[in-house]
């Protein structure tokens, strides 16, 4: 009966989109700062009226629904400004990760249908490789950094493009009447994921997820109004795990970095009040390993989401130490960023060193914005028991689980079977709920017909003092079929031998999980810092 005479209409119903929350900051708090980028600073009345002007270019060119727009752009104003001004036409943001080769761009490129590319001078030189190899002949827009470092490590390319960044956004009406997504169910991103064999998958979000999960950040990473968010995380990835929309709920600003840097990023939590950064262990690593004389005091605690494994309780207590409260999350690309946080609870502050440990290592609850997360076999789809024992494979189900691979109907299908996305990571569900990663599905070391959780090993290799980065996986052996082996990054300055980490991991695991081989290397990783462990496991076919 509560349905009866009573209809959606425009009155009662609009589709949830994240570009509202640009128009609210700019009418509501024209004057405040939105974006900081070396000396130059815009407030959301010149953020928003920029976002506008590149949607009118974009539709003066015949930009609209379902085309794709591509950039390759660091940490940007730019970057920040086709977050919005994308969309604004109904078209989709496709950001290109900057550490990619040739090749990959290309197929990307190809593959989104590509019609106009944004591309930073810094990266010319790769993306005019990449476009001698498509089939698609985008509209190249160069992008001019005027507060591009003098001390940059890298210089800026030559211009690909046949239009200026600068001047294409003049070209467009700071008044345009933008339009808002015809269902929220729309395409507002793309992203690919790493493709680590074969050719990346192209991963669809919605208005709908990127909208929920603005507000869904904005909770779970505690920001009041007006806070203050660092961009050490690259926004190519996950959409910078939706930042870019989020910090317009609350009239944020932005502060842009191109590179990730100790002394910068001190500059810039002390010069501007810092409140809030997401990033990698790699960013912790470079904050508190920094020279003294690059650190910067500074009186606010800095909020720091971090998604890779949990930090060592050594980097915890050291970021603590520098002013930062780093927050452990974890998710996917399909999940729009990180989708799980480990809520803390006060009355673990007083456990115990172990017990303590233990409950940071886990990665934690859904996100408010997550309708369903759980540990599943999945043959079966029968949930495992919440004993912190059985394994199973983790799955999301939810408003922020993405549409699906653009082209790919039986990847799709494979990943979203039976009603919840299968995330390929293999876990256990905790009595109270909280779930903590065991291992990839492909990354589970089995010796012997024992399972060993290649987590598990590198939690305890980070125990000792002289290990920066680590990373366990496979070796085929004749008899066990398995064994692990380590490779170990060693801290600036610090010395061990294969024997005593061999010894170090004999205190603290079962004989059968101690690696029989220690590898001393670099540690391969991708840009936003993640161990790449498929190169170890090329690596190790080699001993």
């Amino acid at each position: 009966m509560y349905d009866e005479g009573l209809e959606r209409n425009p009155a009662n119903h609009q589709p949830l989109t994240p570009l509202t929350y640009l128009e609210r900051a700019a009418r509501t708090f024209p004057d405040q700062i939105a974006v900081i980028h070396g000396s130059a600073k815009l407030t959301y009345r010149d953020f928003y009226s920029r976002t506008r002007q590149l949607a009118s270019a974009l539709a003066a060119k015949g930009i609209g629904k379902g085309d794709t727009v591509t950039v390759m752009l660091s940490n940007t104003p730019a970057m920040l400004e086709a977050h919005f001004g994308v969309p604004m036409v109904k078209a989709v943001l496709h950001s290109l990760n900057t550490r990619l080769d040739a090749a990959i761009i290309a197929f990307q490129l190809d593959h989104a249908e590509t019609k106009v590319l944004i591309v930073d001078r810094e990266f010319s030189g790769v993306v005019g490789e990449a476009l001698k190899m498509t089939k698609v002949k985008p509209l190249v827009i160069d992008y001019d950094d005027q507060h591009y470092p003098a001390d940059a490590p890298f210089p800026k390319g030559e211009r690909i493009g046949t239009l200026d960044y600068e001047a294409f956004l003049g070209s467009g009406d700071a008044d345009f009447a933008w339009s808002m997504p015809d269902d929220e169910w729309d395409a507002i991103a793309l992203n690919y994921t790493s493709g680590t064999t074969g050719n990346p998958k192209g991963v669809v979000y919605h208005h709908r997820g990127a909208a929920l999960m603005a507000y869904a950040n904005t909770i779970h990473a505690g920001m009041g109004r007006h806070p203050v968010y660092l961009w050490t995380l690259p926004m190519f990835h996950c959409n910078g795990w939706c930042f870019p929309w989020t910090l317009a709920v609350q009239a944020g600003a932005h502060v842009c970095l191109r590179w990730v840097r100790a002394k910068a990023m001190y500059d810039a939590i002390a010069d501007h009040g810092v409140t809030h950064l997401c990033g990698a262990p790699v960013v912790m690593s470079t904050l508190i390993n920094a020279p003294d004389e690059e650190k910067r005091e500074f009186p606010q605690t800095v909020t720091f989401n971090t998604a890779a494994a949990p930090p060592p309780e050594s980097v915890l207590s050291g970021m603590a130490d520098a002013g930062f409260a780093v927050t452990h999350l974890y998710g996917l690309t399909e999940t729009y960023g990180p989708a799980v946080v480990n809520e803390w609870k006060g009355e673990w502050d007083g456990l115990e060193k172990g017990a303590r440990s233990a409950r940071k290592a886990r990665q934690g609850v859904r996100y408010a914005a997550l309708e369903g997360l759980t540990v599943m076999d999945p043959e079966t789809m029968v949930e495992t028991p919440a004993d912190g024992e059985t394994i199973g494979e983790v799955m999301f189900r939810g408003n922020i689980v993405m549409k699906g691979y653009l082209k790919n109907r039986p990847a799709t299908e494979e990943a979203l079977a039976g009603g919840w996305f299968h995330s390929g990571d293999l876990g256990v569900m905790h009595p109270d709920g909280y779930i903590q990663l065991k291992d990839r599905s492909k990354d589970i070391i089995i010796s012997g017909g024992e399972n060993i959780s290649s987590i598990e090993v590198e939690d305890a290799l980070y125990k000792h003092p002289a290990v920066a980065s680590c990373g366990v996986v496979a070796k085929s052996d004749e008899k066990w079929g398995e064994t692990p082996v380590a490779y170990v990054e060693l801290r600036p300055g610090r010395t061990a031998s294969e024997a005593e980490i061999i010894e170090h991991c004999r205190g603290l695991l079962a004989r059968y999980k101690v690696p029989r081989q220690v590898v001393f290397s670099e540690i391969p990783k991708t840009s936003t810092g993640k161990i790449q462990k498929f190169r170890l496991r090329e690596m190790a076919k080699g001993l």
